[in-house]
């Protein structure tokens, strides 16, 4: 039996991410929305559906999953049978104030941490305990013992050793922080516009501000690179990683001015899919930026991140060739413009995932040198 779910999450004034369980209406456990899959919709939609049905909740659901995981789903008649579950992740934009299942089931909002122990499947465990959000700055005690940690796991020689004790100078790990900050509201803005709806120019505005932001990033890590006379990381490789997370966002801020121009109101669900799975390459990048601190002790999770931006980038080609198809379709049939218009958006969306790919390939390049 196959059904999909979703994991819905968001991050609260503090800055601090949570997880969004739900009590089954007959053990009262907690559990995640899920349900069966729907003929006809993508798992991700369908996982959408459920979480405004059993939750109340809407959002921007991840068309790619986060895993699956077993449990025993119990029959009206008596008896159990096996269940698959498809979980998709769900950024949470919004709770309604009415919705189909409201007072039959308890909500309530977790730390990651505490949500993977509140649950029952061991997998789905799994895949919440994966699900990180960044962690916080250490203090100058945990740097201390971090950096006792990879003394003690260096192997490779002297040299090694000298650059580990000669000090490390300018704010290049803040600043990757802070760049991969806008990449998150960005991504966000980006997605609620290809929703459509009367709140439009706000999106486009605020991905504009965005972008000037991580422009005052890049430029303070350009300025910073020059003049500081140690750096954690060879200098080609801060550019090399600071350049391409700008890219990302100048691709997000192209969209917005494609759509601007062309007056634009209705998406594609490719185009929205592919906006999905930009927020979830942001996330990724965000948990990622403060890892690189500390490269041996982090380097196994940096792989596991790494290899899914690459597989979302792949996700996003797919989505790129279908809604082109699909849009040469529609043209054919009606204003050939149309295919102008949407061809260019789709280009700067694709360009977005691109380079999402070179993020994980600079940050894979840095695991292979220094850790």
């Amino acid at each position: 039996m196959r059904q999909i779910a979703a994991l819905p999450y968001a991050t609260d004034a503090q800055g601090s991410m949570r997880i969004l369980l739900i009590t089954s209406r007959d053990t009262r456990r907690w559990v995640i929305p899920k349900g069966n899959r729907i003929k006809g919709m993508a798992g991700h939609r369908a996982a959408e559906l459920e979480a405004y049905e059993e939750a109340g909740i809407h959002g921007i659901a991840c068309p790619a999953p986060l895993g699956r995981y077993r449990y025993d789903k119990r029959r009206r008649k008596g008896g159990t049978r096996e269940a698959t579950v498809d979980v998709f992740p769900l950024a949470v934009t919004g709770q309604l104030p009415q919705w189909p299942e409201q007072g039959q089931r308890e909500l309530r909002w977790f730390p990651v941490a505490e949500a993977a122990k509140a649950v029952d499947e061991p997998d789905l465990q799994s895949i919440i305990a994966a699900f990180r959000e960044p962690p916080r700055n250490p203090g100058w005690f945990f740097r201390i013992l971090l950096r006792i940690r990879e003394w003690q796991g260096e192997r490779t020689g002297m040299l090694r050793w000298f650059h580990a004790l000669m000090p490390k100078q300018g704010r290049f790990f803040e600043q990757f922080e802070d760049h991969a900050a806008m990449l998150v509201a960005g991504a966000d803005a980006l997605a609620r516009l290809l929703k459509g709806g009367p709140d439009m120019d706000a999106h486009i505005a605020e991905i504009s501000a965005r972008e000037h932001e991580a422009d005052d990033i890049i430029r303070e890590v350009l300025q910073d690179v020059r003049r500081i006379f140690v750096t954690p990381f060879d200098r080609s490789a801060i550019t090399g990683l600071i350049g391409v997370m700008d890219d990302a966002i100048d691709q997000m801020n192209q969209t917005a001015k494609a759509i601007a121009l062309f007056e634009v109101k209705d998406f594609a669900p490719q185009m929205q899919d592919m906006s999905a799975l930009i927020v979830e390459c942001a996330r990724i990048t965000a948990e990622a930026m403060p890892l690189l601190r500390s490269l041996n002790l982090n380097s196994v999770r940096l792989h596991d991140l790494t290899e899914r931006l690459v597989k979302l980038e792949g996700h996003a080609d797919i989505l790129h060739e279908a809604g082109l198809k699909a849009l040469y379709n529609q043209a054919r049939q009606g204003n050939p413009m149309d295919f102008v218009v949407g061809n260019e958006i789709y280009a700067h969306l694709e360009k977005v995932t691109d380079r999402f790919e070179d993020v994980a390939n600079e940050i894979s390049g840095l695991v292979i040198d220094h850790a």
